[in-house]
């Protein structure tokens, strides 16, 4: 067993992190669990994807809004049948063993990830199995790449884009070993891979020769694209696996950073001192699935009765402590395609709710509100929720389950109501594709609407930004008329750090970022 495995004090962890001497201080970010290895898009979790996106790049990448945009290529050109994406890269930009990239880096790595002997996790995506075919990818000079589609799609980019897929993020060839087995990745990323204590620690050591998109001056951080400079010397994700030890860490100085401080903890980290606590709006969702094939919720009133009857700003302020607010539509708050015709809502009207629930004929049936305990948020909200039903005259029971016992629920559709939260979709397509589909062979999908999972899959295809929103905006207005969940809150993605600390910045996308940030010794 580990050093730090066994280290569940602060006192220890101290002797931990000072066991290796250093020039300076690291950058110190904390993680609760270690990674599971450093290939892109290969045997990863969501703190493998952490650490993979500060080393490697892609073509393209997320924005801070979700929105795609390029990173290595200077930039892509779509042709008008919108089969073919060109991509011309940036001069002059470099590997971490100093070679520069070429066309031919590109397709090397495409063709890696494509080998079914790699296990990349998105190869699906781009095979014609689960999204689109990329038939062709030609290399006609060493500054361009041409990839050719088998038909549109509008999510292509995207899809490159996803951090489950390691950003499709571009490797040297030395990446791996002469039997074709993974050793280390070579990137073009701000920080490149040191070592990696597995247990305690991933050291990642500035890349000097780093071509920063916005040259070397800097310029505005931009989600995964933007001005990418590396400030400091070394960044060090240290593994502290108990939330405890993580905020004692924090005070006591032997750690910098929190990337993902739960909001309970808020007000106690707000009065520590030398501590900033710092948030930003997430593009996940937590709402109230409803089952509307239930006999007693079939009825399109009472739904109706209970969207009027939850005080929606009083709920979000309450669960998130005032760090996120209400949010009625699929679109999350963060994503460039909400504006004034998502911010409609439901109204809180208790005197409107009650008379729905007479016209909907509603004799006082008890109705099951599932949630879990797991995640705090999304419990408190469920408590919430009931009490605001039951005040307006509607008969709820609260029936708490340990998370995989939910889940099971989830996935089958066997509820009647249930607090569910959703992980980041980046395209507002993916968020209303997280929630629609056929009941009959997607049991988990609670809005089965034909003709709006039609504009889905029209949303998911187009590629003009105008008519993207145009769908998007009709899908709102029809969401709202069918009621069959009510998205509460987008959530806020919450950050502590020590005053040393300058630049750091939380971000929809819950995924700290070492880049753009120094530190005062």
């Amino acid at each position: 067993m580990s050093t730090m495995s066994k280290c569940m004090t602060a006192a220890c962890l101290a002797l931990v992190l000072g066991s290796t001497a250093y020039a300076a201080t690291p950058l110190r970010i904390a993680l609760t669990a270690d990674i599971r290895s450093t290939q892109p898009g290969v045997n990863r979790d969501a703190n493998s994807d952490t650490v993979v996106q500060h080393i490697v790049e892609g073509l393209v990448a997320f924005g801070e809004n979700g929105d795609v945009k390029p990173q290595l290529a200077e930039s892509v050109q779509i042709s008008e049948d919108g089969k073919t994406y060109t991509f011309k890269l940036r001069p002059n930009v470099k590997f971490h063993n100093g070679t520069t990239l070429t066309s031919a880096d590109v397709l090397w790595t495409w063709q890696h990830y494509m080998d079914p002997k790699t296990g990349w996790r998105c190869r699906t995506e781009f095979d014609g199995r689960d999204g689109v075919k990329v038939e062709d990818v030609q290399t006609p000079d060493p500054d361009t790449v041409i990839f050719k589609l088998e038909r549109p799609n509008g999510l292509f980019l995207n899809s490159l884009s996803r951090l489950d897929c390691g950003g499709a993020g571009i490797l040297h060839r030395d990446s791996v070993r002469a039997d074709g087995t993974w050793d280390h990745p070579i990137g073009t990323g701000p920080f490149e891979l040191k070592e990696w204590r597995r247990g305690e620690y991933i050291s990642l050591e500035k890349f000097k020769d780093y071509a920063n998109r916005t040259g070397p001056e800097g310029g505005v951080r931009d989600g995964f694209t933007g001005s990418k400079r590396p400030l400091v010397d070394e960044v060090r994700f240290v593994i502290i696996p108990d939330e405890s030890t993580i905020k004692l860490a924090l005070q006591r100085k032997d750690i910098d950073i929190i990337s993902d401080l739960s909001n309970t903890d808020v007000p106690e980290m707000q009065k520590s001192p030398g501590i900033t606590v710092a948030h930003a709006d997430t593009l996940g969702m937590t709402g109230v699935l409803i089952q509307t094939r239930d006999a007693v919720l079939s009825n399109a009133k009472l739904r109706e009765a209970i969207a009027h009857a939850i005080d929606y700003v009083q709920l979000a302020d309450a669960v998130n402590e005032k760090l996120a607010p209400w949010n009625n539509s699929i679109v999350p708050l963060a994503s460039s395609y909400f504006d004034d015709v998502q911010r409609k809502g439901w109204a809180y009207d208790p005197a409107l709710s009650q008379k729905l629930l007479q016209e909907s004929g509603y004799q006082g049936q008890p109705i099951s509100l599932i949630a879990s305990r797991r995640y705090a948020q999304s419990y408190n909200a469920a408590v919430l929720v009931q009490a605001m039903l039951q005040s307006v005259g509607i008969n709820v029971r609260l029936d708490v389950m340990e998370w995989g016992a939910l889940q099971d629920r989830y996935v089958t559709g066997k509820y009647q109501m249930l607090v569910q939260p959703y992980s980041p979709r980046m395209d507002p397509a993916q968020s209303y594709e997280a929630v629609s589909g056929d009941k009959a062979t997607q049991p988990r999908k609670v809005w089965d609407d034909p003709q709006a999972i039609k504009l889905i899959e029209q949303a998911a295809q187009e590629l003009d930004r105008e008519k993207r929103k145009s769908i998007f905006d009709q899908l709102h207005g029809m969401f709202l008329s069918d009621i069959p969940t009510i998205p509460l809150y987008n959530g806020a993605d919450v950050g502590a750090f020590r005053d040393s600390v300058e630049g750091y910045k939380p971000w929809a996308l819950r995924k700290p970022r070492a880049w753009e940030v120094s530190k005062k010794e």
